[in-house]
């Protein structure tokens, strides 16, 4: 017996990185898993890794979630394939960073458009799903860069995209409660993903500097995020609701 055993899971972003690990740790857990991504061989490379595990997994990609239709699409995927939506992942997201007096109003709005508009257009798109299953669990993905400021790295744009998804949530708890549907921040510090991979992998940049702010002394795995997400996402996390996790080796904990 798994954790989310009998629960229909819609998962962004299941390419790679926090989102693959997602598919696998939910899966595993008994998860049917609905998944989607912009990069239709990553996720279908998801997809074939679940089902050598034993686990169920659907998959759109290419899938552009930064429109009403195309997350309404996923959502009417999931329900085809298994019949109604539990649980809703909010994981998928692209970041702009860089010097802020190079930050162009463009990758400004890329940042809003990629990191906060799809997490409203998806949870808009599952809702009705997740009242009519009597109440359902949203894991939506923040970041340490929502609570304070960093000095390796510039994260103006990102950083206030992510604290726009930290207040979204905290006002889904208020509309979710009649329904029984819970809302959950997570807040990742650096995790190495393929993304980050080259930063987290550079000798030469600020790596060795940021791992001196970091109490554990080394930065996080994807399938760490994603068992956090897991029990956030169970039934024996029912009394959670409007948290902000932070999964950061203890960065939040000290002062910068």
């Amino acid at each position: 017996m798994g954790r989310l055993d009998g629960k229909v899971a819609l998962i962004s972003g299941t390419g790679g990185g926090m989102g693959r690990a997602g598919a696998l740790v939910f899966a595993a857990e008994g998860a049917h898993v609905a998944g989607c991504d912009l990069d239709a061989e990553g996720s279908a490379e998801t997809a074939r890794l679940v089902a050598e595990a034993g686990g169920e997994m659907v998959s759109l990609a290419p899938l552009d979630l930064t429109s009403a239709d195309g997350a309404s699409v996923w959502v009417e995927h999931a329900v085809a394939a298994y019949g109604g939506v539990d649980i809703l992942y909010n994981n998928a997201s692209v970041a702009r960073v860089g010097p802020w007096d190079e930050l162009t109003f463009e990758q400004w709005r890329f940042a809003m458009t990629y990191e906060l508009d799809i997490v409203f257009l998806s949870t808009r798109a599952a809702w009705a799903q997740l009242v009519a299953r009597g109440g359902g669990a949203i894991i939506n993905v923040a970041s340490v860069a929502a609570h304070r400021g960093a000095s390796f790295v510039h994260q103006h744009a990102h950083g206030a995209a992510k604290g726009g998804v930290a207040a979204f949530t905290r006002h889904l708890v208020v509309s979710g409660a009649p329904h029984g549907i819970r809302a959950n921040n997570i807040s990742p510090g650096m995790i190495r993903t393929p993304a980050t991979a080259p930063f987290v992998d550079d000798p030469a940049g600020p790596i060795a500097q940021l791992l001196t702010m970091i109490p554990a002394g080394r930065v996080g795995a994807p399938e760490e995020v994603a068992r956090l997400a897991a029990f956030l996402a169970s039934d024996e996390a029912s009394y959670i609701n409007g948290a902000d996790v932070a999964i950061d080796g203890g960065i939040q904990a000290i002062a910068p």
